[in-house]
């Protein structure tokens, strides 16, 4: 093959494509469609209670168009990340709605199904060889982090896919993966060079958010060539510029110059990226470094107990003025108020001040306050019920503390909705976010041909 084709119709599965869009890609004749079927991206809880963040009428309505689309062109589908976080519930989760549509379009495929949970024995057995090592930011792994660890997946790469390839799938659909590994497979399978292959996969992993105006619900197109490779939407509306084909190549990376991948990395310190016209950009120069060792990212999440939360607005200049103040004094008297339960053990109080430093935190740089504040109050509990008691407590205490320069014994808050409380179910944080060195990609992912 002198060109491969690729057509990514969105960011994510069930974020929705226009039926025009992915018309004018088809008709395009690719060599294959690619997907991303989730990401961690929405925080732990998917990964921990095993449901989608996306709908299943929404992944439903994408994998209609998908699966008819590829059925016509008798060309593969790979989909990464299957279900939103990508362990075994999540893949299992969308086969039944492959099911679903391949019944009622009568059409058939050649399926693998490639699952990448991690056992608690396999990660273990790692960590006491000196084989697992934490990114940059997180603390080292430890056997509890792993026993408290409620649902385990890794990040496979590319290997899995081009084994499905090679078994002779058509519709592949993958565990927790690498962003790029199910739109590179294909091409590396075919024999392109891994680093352009890899460096188009970055390109293409969110759709249309890597042009003018960016969207990850909208397609985009690649042709990879030997020695540069192409992309652009199909949507006529947008375009891609070398500014937004770049700005996307130093995406979600912690070295601009580098995309690391489970065996090695991308080299990008000398692509050349060209508008060959108002729409197309071309992209040279990307290379691949093997490194001798092959690691793959383990992610774990564990259960922290569950949610209450109360949505209030202030707007008293003194509320305002004490409001930290006044948040540590209630903190105390709910303290008080529950002695047999204790914060840090049994429960959390977490406050979050939008018109103060809501979206930041600590590192808000601004000092100056708004005229109005939205007061999120969080308690998370080690039950329902202690959660549900010491938000009431926070939510009633705050509402009618005292504090100086006040008028009015009327209430401090506006609070949003009645019922003021809401429950928001269990509750995880990640445990494990670490690399673990493996021979082969194979002491982790299991394939299944059906």
């Amino acid at each position: 093959m002198k060109e491969i084709k690729i057509l990514s119709p969105n960011g994510i599965l069930g974020y929705g494509f226009p039926l025009s869009s992915f018309e004018a890609g088809l008709k395009l004749k690719p060599d294959v469609i690619a997907v991303d079927g989730g990401s961690t991206d929405p925080g732990p809880y998917y990964l921990g209670a095993g449901v989608s963040f996306t709908t299943r009428e929404e992944v439903r309505r994408d994998l209609l168009y998908i699966l008819r689309g590829a059925n016509s062109l008798a060309i593969p589908v790979l989909i990464g990340t299957a279900g939103g976080a990508g362990a075994r519930p999540h893949v299992d989760w969308m086969l039944d709605i492959v099911d679903e549509v391949q019944r009622e379009e009568r059409i058939e495929f050649r399926r693998a199904v490639i699952y990448s949970d991690v056992s608690r024995e396999l990660l273990l057995k790692k960590l006491n060889e000196g084989k697992v090592k934490p990114l940059s930011v997180e603390p080292p792994l430890n056997e509890k982090m792993i026993h408290d660890s409620e649902r385990l997946v890794a990040q496979i790469g590319v290997e899995p896919f081009v084994e499905a390839l090679e078994a002779g799938a058509n519709l592949i659909i993958a565990g927790r993966s690498l962003d790029v590994a199910e739109f590179s497979a294909f091409p590396i399978w075919k024999g392109f060079p891994k680093g352009l292959a890899i460096h188009l996969g970055k390109i293409l992993e969110c759709g249309a958010i890597a042009s003018e105006p960016g969207s990850g619900r909208d397609c985009l197109f690649g042709i990879l060539k030997k020695d540069h490779f192409l992309v652009f939407p199909t949507n006529p509306a947008r375009r891609c510029t070398r500014i937004s084909v770049a700005a996307h190549s130093l995406y979600e990376k912690e070295d601009p110059l580098k995309l690391w991948v489970t065996d090695g990395c991308i080299d990008i310190s000398q692509v050349k990226f060209e508008e060959l016209d108002e729409r197309t950009v071309k992209v040279s120069g990307s290379r691949f470094i093997p490194k001798k060792t092959t690691h793959l990212k383990c992610e774990g999440v564990r259960f922290m107990g569950f949610r209450f939360v109360c949505i209030a607005g202030a707007r008293d200049p003194s509320f305002i003025s004490s409001l930290l103040e006044l948040e540590a004094q209630v903190k105390g008297e709910v303290e008080e108020n529950f002695p047999d339960v204790k914060e840090g053990t049994d429960y959390s109080i977490r406050f979050v001040n939008y018109g103060i430093d809501g979206v930041m935190g600590e590192l808000e740089p601004r000092s100056d306050v708004s005229h109005e504040v939205g007061i999120v109050i969080e308690v998370i509990g080690r039950n329902r019920e202690t959660a549900r008691t010491i938000l009431a407590s926070v939510r009633s205490t705050l509402l009618h503390i005292g504090f100086e320069g006040r008028k009015s014994t009327a209430g401090n808050l506006a609070i949003l909705f009645s019922p003021s409380d809401f429950e928001g179910g269990k509750v995880y944080e990640f445990s494990v976010n670490h690399l673990m060195e493996v021979d082969s990609e194979k002491e982790v992912y299991k394939s299944f041909l059906t």
